[in-house]
């Protein structure tokens, strides 16, 4: 075998702008170590991985830690094919809508295929926001408004609704508004009308665990009540109420 072929089958560079791959020892598991880092570079960011097929809005199949002050993170993952995105809001926080302020870069193709993955990334600021909108314009937009209460009545804080398009409620959701102020009261817009259903819980990501606060909205029906959304309506009054998992 020549030299020349042996150097193409050790080190392989993917045409994905900034994003390499080379055949080094995969990482505990099988799993493949993702290294990176996100310039100027950008402390606090964070790269959300998703499955093909995703929603790429919605929670991600994983999420790195936040970057360090050099701008540089790592995380691991499975062979498989991938998008990834790199994210930090203003706010902190790891979910939610990006707004203006906070940083996002384009959405990367991943095809992991063992070995060491190195990703360097640009996440610019995003300008404009749909949310700074006139309050009239706002109010024709879709969606759906109301408050989240404990089994007091309380205004529940810190929680977000889950948004779902089957009964089921057992896929990841659809949607997650943002999390609730001290007043508990949540405003979430979706892109079109239909027939949706809803959970509010003040936990993101994975399965409802013994001491979190969680509920579905119904109307005193077993099985949860479909809420049919009009397009261009914004349906007020849509108030759910979480107990504590036991």
């Amino acid at each position: 075998m020549s030299r020349l072929l042996i150097l193409m089958i050790l080190t392989f560079v993917l045409p994905l702008g900034g994003c390499s791959e080379s055949s080094a020892p995969a990482g505990e598991n099988g799993l493949t170590r993702i290294e990176g880092q996100v310039y100027a570079p950008l402390e606090g960011a964070y790269l959300y991985v998703y499955r093909q097929g995703m929603d790429l809005h919605g929670p991600a199949y994983v999420v790195s830690r936040a970057s360090d002050q050099d701008g540089r993170f790592e995380l691991s993952l499975p062979e498989g094919d991938y998008m990834a995105v790199v994210r930090k809001r203003q706010s902190g926080e790891t979910s939610g809508p990006v707004v203006a302020g906070d940083h996002r870069s384009e959405m990367i193709p991943l095809k992991v295929r063992g070995g060491r993955l190195t990703l360097n990334v640009e996440a610019p600021v995003k300008v404009g926001d749909e949310r700074l909108l006139a309050q009239d314009q706002l109010a024709a937009r879709t969606g759906l408004s109301g408050t989240i209460r404990d089994s007091e009545g309380r205004p529940v804080e810190g929680a977000r609704v889950h948004v779902y398009d089957h009964v089921q409620m057992s896929e990841r959701p659809k949607y997650v508004s943002e999390q609730t102020g001290p007043d508990g009261r949540y405003l979430i817009h979706l892109p079109e009308g239909g027939t949706y259903y809803l959970a509010a819980r003040d936990r993101f990501g994975g399965p409802p665990q013994i001491g979190d606060l969680y509920g579905r909205y119904d109307q005193g029906t077993i099985e949860p009540s479909a809420v049919i959304l009009e397009e261009g309506r914004l349906l007020e009054d849509v108030d759910i109420r979480v107990t504590k998992v036991w």
